[in-house]
């Protein structure tokens, strides 16, 4: 059988946990390169073991221009081409309004916003006709969660960006999607509420007693979309927003 991406180079930046480790995974089981990033030396070791195959690890923090630089360079190096990029890396915490520090909210737009407009502009000049930029939006940018206003706010700004970068591209034949996931079982989600896995378990069936499909979702299952979007058969797909959220923000 075909293989979606074979001969397709990728990179997936925060690849060591969760969403983006599924999507790595993923994408070198579909013949892709790839290449994911994250901040910490151990976890990127772990995640390549895992993932296994076509891929390597390198150290990267998203908000650090000069960083990406450094690994589009060495991209560019290897191989002259980028045909994939999911712009993955991010993440954010609770605070209620009333609580929210600056530290918070820097932290929160520099590796949500700023991360993901540097890794794009600085990855452009590799990406050709046909080549497909991935967006890690959230359900969270769709609708009111308490205490979760400053990563909605930059998620909502993820997904702006796609809908303005589409027009400047539009001479490029680059495609820009934004992957939006509901609840997701990651490390990321239960670890909002600490590290009580007690604690973590309620909170898990909370939010699957919110969704349509009655549970929360698997990181493969948005790993299987961002294959979608990362191939030829979403070759007219441009600026849109796909949901993998078990019809949380249909209803």
């Amino acid at each position: 059988m075909t293989q979606k991406l074979e001969g397709k180079v990728a990179v997936v930046t925060g690849g060591t946990t969760g969403i983006g480790l599924a999507i790595a995974k993923r994408f070198v089981a579909e013949g892709a390169q790839v290449y994911i990033t994250g901040r910490r030396e151990a976890e990127l070791a772990a995640a390549v073991l895992e993932i296994g195959g076509a891929v390597e690890g390198v150290r990267v923090d998203s908000a650090d221009i000069a960083q990406l630089q450094a690994l589009f360079d060495q991209i560019n190096t290897r191989h002259g081409k980028l045909d994939v990029l999911v712009a993955n890396a991010g993440g954010g915490s609770l605070l209620p309004l009333g609580q929210i520090t600056e530290a918070h909210f820097d932290d929160t737009f520099g590796r949500n916003v700023k991360g993901t407009l540097f890794t794009v502009q600085t990855a452009l000049p590799l990406l050709g006709k046909g080549s497909s930029v991935i967006l890690t939006g959230s359900t969270a940018a769709s609708g009111g969660t308490e205490a979760f206003s400053v990563y909605a706010a930059s998620k909502a700004a993820v997904r702006s960006f796609a809908r303005n970068w589409i027009l400047d591209l539009k001479d490029r034949g680059i495609r820009v999607n934004t992957l939006s996931p509901g609840p997701i079982k990651t490390p990321g989600l239960v670890e909002l509420v600490g590290k009580d896995t007690v604690q973590q378990q309620g909170f898990l069936d909370h939010l699957a007693s919110t969704i349509p499909m009655g549970r929360v979702g698997d990181p493969d299952e948005v790993a299987k979309a961002a294959v979608f979007l990362a191939s030829d058969d979403s070759s007219f797909v441009q600026g849109a927003e796909l949901f993998v959220d078990g019809g949380l923000r249909q209803i």
